[in-house]
């Protein structure tokens, strides 16, 4: 990630709103790839970090695992030759991301149906009527393998 870089690690602290703590974490899992070092050992960080930080913040936020999110870092640092792979890994958790928004809405939905169960409660003094149940969704279990004695007994049918 080349960038010139001009900010000691405190700036950037108060450029990302991250903490420094947070920042060295970051870099510590190796989620902060090119950052310099000064004539004193101390890190130096450019423009380009401050985007950088932001990007990894909200892959966190919205589920990515630490293991995807240097596997990113990583494609990053090759180059365009990684492309695809960084598209297609940011592509896939988009539809991770997506799937759990439209959960978030069902269960919001139902918290939302509860509330106005309560003020209408509250309002008239009455208990309404139950919200009718959700139709649970259906819950498909991976087939199990038959036990080795059905197997063997099936083949000998």
């Amino acid at each position: 990630m080349p960038a010139s870089p001009s900010l000691r690690i405190g700036e950037l602290a108060a450029r990302t709103g991250r903490s420094v703590h947070a920042i060295r974490w970051y870099e510590a899992q190796g989620l902060v790839p090119g950052v310099a070092r000064d004539e004193g050992g101390r890190r130096v960080y450019g423009e380009l970090h401050v985007g950088w930080l932001d990007l990894m913040e909200r892959l966190r936020a919205t589920g990515m695992s630490i293991a995807e999110m240097r596997e990113y870092t990583v494609l990053v640092m090759q180059g365009s030759r990684s492309l695809r792979q960084r598209r297609d890994l940011l592509a896939a958790h988009r539809e991770r991301v997506n799937a759990t928004i439209a959960e978030w809405k069902r269960a919001l939905t139902l918290v939302e149906k509860k509330i106005d169960f309560y003020d209408a409660w509250m309002h008239t003094g009455q208990r309404p009527p139950l919200i009718p149940a959700q139709t649970p969704r259906a819950v498909r279990k991976p087939a199990l393998p038959a036990p080795s004695s059905a197997r063997k007994a099936a083949k000998r049918a």
